[in-house]
Parts: structure tokens; sequence; C-alpha cells
């Protein structure tokens, strides 16, 4: 018996607990208990608060209860307080070891236990005595690979005996399809099928290195030492599987293949073969749920004879008699023996697979066929009601009622409220139905997806980006259902459950055409991919789009794609790579005389000079794009920009100027609507006020900043509100409180990984534990936080780190080292124009030098300091006086 979720309080709840657990719907239990269905629902709602002996005890057969399981299911039956299997214990496994101090890992992924399997004992007791081995001894990774023809029933077995050995493997189970045979969608990568496993088991997505080998690297540290149960469905090959595998024991691999995978090392095969006819007519039989018909009867082993014995051609028979009272065995015998030899594509394959497909279509309704036809068009994995209306350009609530009959007619099955996939082999079913249909017929219904597609994506884009709007191409026309995006969060969800086929959608154009659709989609899914942090997807396709693009000659595109481009390679800190791509986009868009699009590539090609350094060149730019939205009334854009220039500001000094502007970029912002970028806006204000010293006004603008992120799920934003709060607590003595608020900070950069925020955190960090006395965390942390500086070409941050650095000398009476890094930030900071790290490091500089006794240096140092934060209008001004007046300052130490 499997184990159930909860313990239960009443029979009710423990029948209906038990019934989940086992995979059975009412009907399902009911036909095996040889119960009526009405009794089960009547239990199941507590119509009837008791279940009669005979009763208790055809459920419990029916159900596979034994020992105390069994006792304890009866006792509550007759109105004892029921307990959970077991005794008391909820029978739910301990659980291990957390893969992931980050993201919440999901290792319990196995699809759901076939209720009706029937067979494949004799494999079973291979499995079972393999895992017992793998657990006893530990010494090797056990690795079987299940291999057999299409439609042999391989997933299914492997499902059933993942959920049989679970128990051996508590440290997670997970299920990962890799796509071999599925038609329209390529083989999974091994590297993405290793980004899906990292993701699955908690790594979050900025933390996955881009290479394979690293990849492999740490998914293997990752599952060292854990008993894992990892089941890959459908493998291309050994290649493809290879890196996928744990390096320590412990664990069990399932493979399951249409091939034999003999270059596997250390690899057990379990070649499936068709059912036995006994098992195969007892799986017809039991699926049928009919009277009339027995697994012995000879009727039974024709039909699973004409099936080829293969479960899943049984599996849609068996339902074709189920729901046809009215039919007979025989009918159906030999209806089946007279469709044979229709699906051409399938001749390699038993030919009975595709008869019973032929018949699952024959008693579909006209409409319902054209529907199936032409899902097999669909290049994706799966469909909803919008997709498969433009597909069959129908009614929205028509299309619906057909996707329910072929869900009901076990041709589809339904992986979420709403959304429906087909079966690999169906798919290649309806791909070779929709052959028959005109080339004109397929190619149009292709268009009004593709233009779905493309339109849905631009739309739901608006909602995200705050650059230039996405347009379709003028060749497709729009949709005339689509989902309605009323707040952001609709946009995303709808995004996220669509990305894998938009991919799909922009990978078919990108080789067929039209490429106008593929760089259409690689413009519109930008924004989405870069904020929920599917950066390896964003990157890929922004190079393919900028390929496309220069291929077919449009420059306005190859514009657009390299200004997404260099978005992408900021996130990811490669500012060399980023600048030249956003360098090439403002040439072309001054060729064009694209004014919104040079303004728009302004403001990130600014954000590449910032981050470098050059603070003259991005402020300059800034200013730049500022004028030309203004010139062409671009109320969204100026906000953007000035929220980007009151950053260059806020590092070169000009406090008063960053306050204005962002004070401006408010008021664009809120009657726009746009939340997320007023959130920016009121976190730089928050950082601009704290560096003015007005902390209170600082934490009320952090506090609505803060709040505005975590409602829109904006990691980055809310890890940066924290780390200038973290600022705020520290600059007014609440040392705990700015701990706890940059932990909070540093757990978020850790999870995107975001390495400039990381190294942020961690410098400052170091300052706070310098403040409480903690000198060898203090300096750990600096000195990590410098090497990643250096590493990013951050000389802004490295200053920073080194004048930290400097104060941490200071405390320890190194006053030679202190001057070396107060020495060594000064010149960087010169680099890089910031006047307030400028003064900092002039300060930091004249102390250790009056310290040092070298007077009349100290002295000329703190008064250029003091003559610098008064320009700036910064309170520190008020400490380097202090220092110039205290008496004696070159002895202390």
């Amino acid at each position: 018996m499997r184990p159930v979720p909860e313990p239960a309080r009443t029979f009710a709840a423990l029948l209906k607990q038990l019934r989940t657990s086992a995979g059975m719907t009412q009907e399902e239990l009911a036909r095996a208990a040889t119960l009526s269905y009405r009794s089960i629902s009547d239990l199941e709602r507590g119509i009837n608060l008791t279940a009669r002996g005979q009763t208790a005890r055809l459920l419990a057969e029916a159900l596979n209860l034994k020992g105390a399981a069994r006792a304890s299911f009866e006792a509550a039956a007759r109105g004892a307080a029921p307990t959970s299997p077991g005794g008391g214990a909820t029978g739910r496994l301990a659980p291990g070891t957390p893969w992931s101090g980050g993201t919440a890992a999901a290792t319990r992924t196995l699809p759901r236990d076939a209720g009706a399997f029937t067979g494949r004992e004799p494999e079973l007791r291979v499995l079972l005595a393999a895992a017992a081995g793998v657990t006893a001894s530990g010494q090797v990774v056990g690795i079987h690979a299940i291999g057999g023809m299409a439609g042999v029933g391989k997933t299914t077995f492997a499902v059933h005996a993942a959920h049989q050995l679970a128990p051996r493997f508590p440290d997670g189970q997970v299920f990962l399809p890799l796509h071999a045979h599925t038609p329209g969608q390529r083989p999974v990568e091994p590297a993405d099928a290793l980004a899906s496993l990292l993701l699955t088991a908690g790594i979050a997505a900025g933390q996955i290195p881009p290479g394979l080998e690293e990849r492999v690297r740490l998914w293997r540290d990752h599952v060292a030492e854990r008993r894992l149960l990892l089941v890959l469905d459908d493998a291309a090959g050994h290649e493809q599987v290879r890196p996928l595998l744990p390096g320590t024991a412990g664990s069990l691999v399932l493979i399951t293949s249409r091939k034999h995978l003999v270059a596997l090392d250390d690899t057990q095969t379990i070649s499936l073969d068709t059912l036995p006819k006994a098992q195969a007519a007892e799986l017809l039989v039991r699926l049928a749920g009919r009277s009339d018909l027995a697994p012995s009867d000879e009727l039974a082993l024709e039909i699973a004879r004409l099936c080829g014995y293969l479960p899943l051609a049984i599996g849609m028979l068996a339902k074709q008699l189920q729901h046809h009272p009215s039919w007979t065995a025989a009918d159906l015998a030999g209806e089946l023996a007279t469709t044979r030899d229709r699906l051409e594509l399938m001749r390699a394959e038993n030919v009975s697979v595709s008869a019973a497909f032929d018949l699952s279509y024959a008693d579909l309704a006209p409409d319902q066929q054209r529907l199936f036809r032409r899902l097999g068009l669909h290049q994706g994995v799966e469909v909803d009601a919008y997709a498969a209306a433009a597909l069959d350009d129908a009614e929205l609530a028509a299309t619906r009622r057909r996707l329910s009959a072929l869900y009901d007619h076990y041709l589809l099955t339904e992986s979420a409220r709403g959304r429906y996939r087909l079966h690999d082999l169906l798919r290649e079913h309806a791909r070779a139905l929709a052959g028959q249909d005109s080339a004109q017929d397929r190619e149009v219904a292709a268009g009004r997806l593709l233009g779905y597609y493309v339109h849905t994506a631009c739309a739901a884009d608006q909602h995200l980006t705050r650059r230039i709007p996405v347009r379709p191409p003028r060749a497709l026309p729009p949709p005339p259902h689509a989902p309605a995006f009323k707040v952001r969060a609709d946009a995303i969800a709808w995004l996220d459950s669509e990305r894998i086929n938009l991919n799909a959608v922009r990978l078919n154009a990108a080789e067929h055409g039209p490429l106008g659709a593929a760089i259409t989609l690689a413009a519109a899914t930008h924004a989405y991919l870069r904020f929920s942090g599917h950066w390896d997807q964003a990157l890929a396709q922004d190079l393919a789009a900028v390929e496309l693009a220069h291929r077919a000659d449009n420059e306005q595109a190859e514009a657009g794609a390299r200004t997404n481009l260099g978005d992408m390679l900021l996130a990811m800190r490669d500012y060399p790579a980023a600048t030249e791509n956003l360098t090439e986009a403002l040439k072309l868009y001054h060729g064009l005389d694209d004014r919104l699009g040079e303004a728009a590539v302004r403001t990130e090609l600014a954000a590449a000079q910032y981050l470098a350094g050059d603070n003259p060149a991005a402020a300059a730019g800034l200013a730049r794009a500022i004028e030309l939205y203004r010139e062409l009334d671009e109320p969204h854009g100026e906000a953007h920009a000035l929220s980007r220039l009151a950053s260059v500001q806020l590092v070169t000094g000009d406090y008063t100027g960053a306050s204005d502007g962002l004070s401006q970029a408010l008021e664009l912002y809120r009657p726009l609507g746009d939340r997320l970028g007023e959130a920016h806006a009121l976190n730089e204000l928050g950082a601009v006020r704290l560096a003015m010293g007005d902390h209170a006004t600082a934490a009320g603008r952090l506090d609505q900043a803060l709040a505005v992120y975590r409602e829109l799920g904006d990691q980055l934003g809310a890890a940066n509100a924290l780390s200038d709060l973290a600022g705020v607590r520290q600059a007014t003595g609440n040392l705990d409180a700015a701990v706890a608020d940059l932990a909070g900070a540093l757990d978020l950069y850790r999870q995107l990984g975001d390495r400039l925020g990381k190294a942020n955190g961690l410098n400052q960090l170091g300052a706070l534990q310098l403040a409480g006395g903690q000198v060898a965390e203090a300096s750990a942390s600096l000195s990590e936080a410098l090497d990643l500086y250096r590493d990013l070409g951050d000389q802004a941050g490295e200053a920073e780190s080194l004048i930290n650095l400097g104060d941490l000398a200071m405390a320890a009476g190194d006053h030679a080292e202190a001057r070396r890094c107060f020495g060594e930030a000064k010149v960087l900071a010169d680099g890089v124009a910031s006047v307030p790290l400028i003064a900092r490091a002039l300060e930091g500089l004249g102390l250790a030098r009056l310290r040092s006794g070298q007077q009349a240096e100290g002295t000329a140092a703190l008064t250029e300091a003091l003559e610098l934060y008064q320009r700036i209008g910064s309170p520190a001004a008020q400490r380097a006086r202090q220092a110039l007046r205290t008496p004696g300052a070159g002895e202390q130490g």
C-alpha cells in the first residue's frame, strides 16, 4: 500500500485518502471492489458514516491493504477512530537532506502510477533486487536501461517500478522526459537536461553555469552521498544520458529508450517485449469493465492480438468498449481486422497500432476529427483552447467542447486545467492524418497558429518591457481569440505556461520561415526570460535573432536584437560584449534615423558604461536619451532614463540632481501604472536620501519599494531594497537589524547568481562586521568582495572594498597597510570620477597619515576630503571636520 498524505480523521476521509493514493477513481474502485459507484460516493461524502463488514473487506481487497493497515481500515469502517496505516504514522517518508538552501526543491516529481498496471512481474523482481543491492552495498550507481519498441509501455513500467522503489530512495524521486521521439520537438540537449535537473533540485537559474562540463560537476556534487531515484524517459542515446548520471554510490537510475544503450558502462538492460497474450487480454478486460467479456474469451485474445499486444493500443480500444455498451467484441475485432496498414508513418511499428488509432479517430465527429488532425501541426508539447481555436479557425467555446471530446476519447491527456497534451504516437498519427489535407489548408492553419503566438506574446510583453514596444509583422493577422492580460501577473502566468511552446514555434519559424516571426518572438519574450531567470534561453535566442536579422538584411530588426542581446549580456556582467553590441545597435539606429531606438539603446549603453566605471560617458548618453524621449513625447522612456541617470549622479555625488530626477521619474511612472518602474525610482530615491543623511525619508522610500518588489515577484529589486535598508539601519546604529536585512539580500543575490549584488552585499557585510568587532569575519567578507569586484572589472566597487579594508587595517593598527589601501582606492575613485569615493579615500588616507606621524600630509588630505564632502552636501563632512579639530589625532591608533 502506498503511503497516505495526511492522517485521516473520519472513515470518509481515510477511504478517499487511500483511493487517491492508489491512483484510482471512484468508478475504478467500485469496479475493483464489485460495489456500486453510489456506495463509494456515499461513503466518501460521509452520507454513510460506516461500512458493513463485507463492504469493508471488499474495499480492503481492492485497495490491496495488508496486515495492520487492513486491520486499522476495517476498524475505522466499524466506527473506530481511524489511524494511518502502520499504527498512527502518516506513512509519509521522512524527508532526506534538503537539496538546496535557496529555491524550493521539487524532489518528488514522479507521474501518477497506473491503477490498472498489469504484468511485468519478472522485470519488477529484477529491479527490486537491484535496488536492494544498491542501497545495501552502496558501492555503485545502479543503472537500468529499459528498452523496447514504441507503445510497449516503457514509461508506464518505469513509473510503476519507481513508485514501488520510492521508499528506498528518500532523498528524491525525479522524472525527466528527454523527448527523443516527441514529434515536432528536438531531443533535449544534455546541458538543457542538466539545467532542468538542477532547477528541480532547487538551484536558482542564475546559479546554473553555462557550460556542459560545469553543469555536470555541479549536478554530481549536488547529489553526492544522496539516495536518489532518477527516471530518464525516452532517451535518444548514451551521449544524451551519460552527463546526467550521478557520480557517487547509493542512487538508482532508470532509463527508457527505443535504443539499446550498449555504450553505457555498468548498465543492466531490461528489454520489454509486448505483453504475453493472457496478460494483454487481462489488461483489455480490466480497462473495458465489460461483464460480457472475460480474459479467457477468444474475442478478448483476438482483440489483444490485433493490437499487437501493445498496452497503449489495448488501453485505447478498451475505453472504446467501455464507452459504447452497444458494441460487441466481435464487432470490434472484425473492424480492427479490416482497418490495418493505414498509417504510413508507422510502418516500422506493428501495424495494429495504426488500426487502433484509426478506430479512435473514426469514432469522432467530423469537427472533432478536423481539430485532431490540426493538432498534429502544433510544434510544441501542450495546447490550450486559444491555440487550438487558432489552428482550427473556430470559436473558443466550440473549441473547448471539441478538446473535451478528444480528452473523453483518451486521445488527449490534461496536464493542467485547460491544457492538453498529445502522446508522441498520437501526435504522429495526427500529423499523418493532416497530410491528407491540402498543402494550402495545412499552411493556412499553421500560419494562424503562428500569428496567435506572435500577437499574444507581443501583448504579454507590453506588461514587462519599458523600452521599444514589440509589434507583430504585418503579414501575420491578429487572432480572433486571445487571453486578456489585465495585469502584469496575467501576462507572466501565460508566458510561464507557454514558454516551451513559444520556443518551439520560434525555432520552427527560424528554420522554415517566416524569419520575421522568429525575430519578433525572440524580442517579445526577451524581457520575460530575463526577469524570470531563464537567462540561457534568453541569450541563445537573442544571439539567434541578431544572426537572423543580419541574414535577412533587416537593420531595424538587427538593431532591436542587438539591444536585447546587450541587455542580456549586462545582466550576465559581460560588460565588454554588452558595450560592443549596444554600440553597434546605436550605429544602426543612427543610420535608420530612428530616434526612439536611439534613445532606448543609449539608455542601455549608459548602464554598461556606468557599470564599467565610465560615469561621464554614461551621464552624457543618458542626458541625450532624456532629450530624445522628451522630443518624442515618450514619458515611459524618459522616466526610465531619469532613473538610470540618478544612479550615475548618486555615485558621482550629485545628490540634488539625483533627487530631483527621481522625483520627476515618479511623477511620470504613476499615471502610466508602471509599478515596477515606480519601485525602482523609490529604491534609488531611498539610496540618495541615505547618502544625504536623511535616514527617516530613506527608510520610508525603501520600505515602499520593497513592498512593491515583493508583490511583483522581482527578487533582484527586493535584494537591492534590502541592501539599502541595511545601510539605513547601520547609519542609525541598529546593527542587528542591518545584519538581518543584509542576510536576506545576500540570500537573494546568491539564488539569482548575481555576482555584482553578492559583491556589494559582502562589502557591506564586512563593514558591519568591522563595526561589531568581528575583525576576522570582516577580513574574509571584504577580501571575497574585492576578488569579485576585480573579476567583474568594477572599479568603483573595488575602491569601496579597499576603503573598508583600509578601515580594517586602521583598527588593527597597521597604518602602512591602511595607507596602501586608501591610496589604491583614491586612484580607482579618480578613474571613475566618483566624488564620494574620492572624498572617502582621502579621509582614510588623511587619518592613516596622521596616525603615522605625517601631520602635514594627513591634515592636507583631510582638508581636501572636507571640501569635497561640503561640495556634494554629504553628512560625512561633520566627521572630517571633527577629525581635523581633534588634538593629537596623529597619536591615535
